[in-house]
């Protein structure tokens, strides 16, 4: 990986990529060691040669589709990236699972993977990436500007936790309920370069960013800047990485669909020369909290900032506004976590594994 990115990287408008990161799992459906058997030691399906990643954990494993060219035909591209992947994980004895943290996953029994990358990581970072088994869900949609990219990138910091607080699938850690809706996004939290990131002035200023990073020893690469959100300076696009990973390919979808009409939308506005938000970090910040505590039930500051909205009105307003209706089905069905819950009080910790298998 390149240290850091270039303007020239933002040349299209409108593409898509779906990155999804998921658990390697046993017979029992229970996190293993799986990704240097998966990744290294066996060659991958065609579909997958250079779109298959191992993360720190060696029971973490990420997928990323080739770049596709229309909303239409990201479904067909994440049901053929997903199946080559359990197809491939089922051929060396593995299945996969995907939630924002696995059920059952104890990460102090879980083995951290030897790739110098992350292993700098854990030297430099200790305690919360030695924790850090966490699985999410990353969006890329083309920009073809460098500065339109980093203010579409700033404006859409205020949909992130509505984003969050639908997709929150991760109440469960290290064994026991945490009262939150999405654990995954607080521990995440725990780790320098994440959450809600400042509003940057340009793309240089973006970039001036990155690169002090780099040459200062905070970071490796551009890639160890995971913000919920960021210009993405290698690949051209604005990356969402706000929500939980899901089991479910409706619920990845909907997420796909919202993100491309929100950064369509935004980029729009940037051509008629619409003003930026200006709005405190703070918060954004207790938005985000609101939606990881509470999930379906959060009630979020507006737009306007001065009042708050039940997450099921901003949903109707967004799906009128932007002609969408996937978030929609999203908040009239149970959420990840209200469906964990209930499946553990009733059929126990063990009927975990099953519910979030794929």
């Amino acid at each position: 990986m390149e240290e850091t990115g270039a303007a020239e990287a933002f040349t299209r408008m409108g593409t898509l990529g779906i990155e999804e990161e998921f658990y390697v799992v046993d017979e029992h459906g229970r996190p293993t060691s799986g990704t240097d058997e998966l990744v290294y030691e066996h060659d991958p399906p065609e579909l997958l040669e250079g779109r298959l990643d191992h993360e720190l954990f060696k029971c973490v494993i990420e997928t990323q589709t080739p770049v596709i060219e229309s909303l239409a035909e990201a479904r067909d591209h994440l049901d053929a990236v997903r199946g080559a992947l359990v197809d491939h994980a089922a051929a060396h004895g593995f299945g996969i699972a995907a939630a924002g943290l696995h059920p059952l996953a104890k990460w102090r029994e879980l083995e951290h993977a030897e790739k110098p990358r992350y292993q700098s990581q854990l030297d430099r970072i200790q305690y919360p990436q030695h924790r850090n088994v966490t699985a999410g869900l990353h969006v890329h949609v083309g920009v073809d500007d460098a500065d339109k990219a980093t203010w579409v990138a700033n404006e859409l910091r205020w949909h992130l936790p509505v984003m969050l607080a639908l997709s929150a699938n991760s109440p469960f850690w290290n064994g026991f309920d945490t009262g939150l809706a999405s654990a995954r996004a607080k521990i995440f939290e725990g780790l320098p370069n994440t959450g809600m990131p400042t509003a940057f002035d340009s793309f240089e200023t973006y970039q001036e960013f990155e690169r002090r990073m780099v040459e200062t020893g905070r970071i490796d690469d551009r890639g160890e800047l995971w913000f919920d959100v960021r210009p993405h300076s290698g690949h051209g696009t604005v990356e969402v990485r706000t929500p939980d990973a899901h089991h479910d390919p409706d619920v990845v979808m909907a997420f796909v669909e919202y993100v491309h009409a929100l950064v369509e939308d935004l980029a729009a506005r940037y051509a008629d020369g619409e003003s930026a938000t200006d709005v405190r970090r703070e918060f954004l910040d207790e938005n985000k909290w609101r939606a990881l505590r509470y999930g379906h039930d959060a009630d979020l500051l507006g737009r306007e900032f001065s009042t708050t909205r039940a997450l099921g009105e901003i949903v109707d307003r967004e799906c009128e506004r932007l002609d969408i209706g996937g978030i929609r089905s999203l908040y009239d069905a149970e959420s990840g976590a209200a469906v964990q819950r209930r499946v553990r009080r009733e059929h126990g910790t063990a009927a975990l594994a099953d519910l979030v298998r794929l």
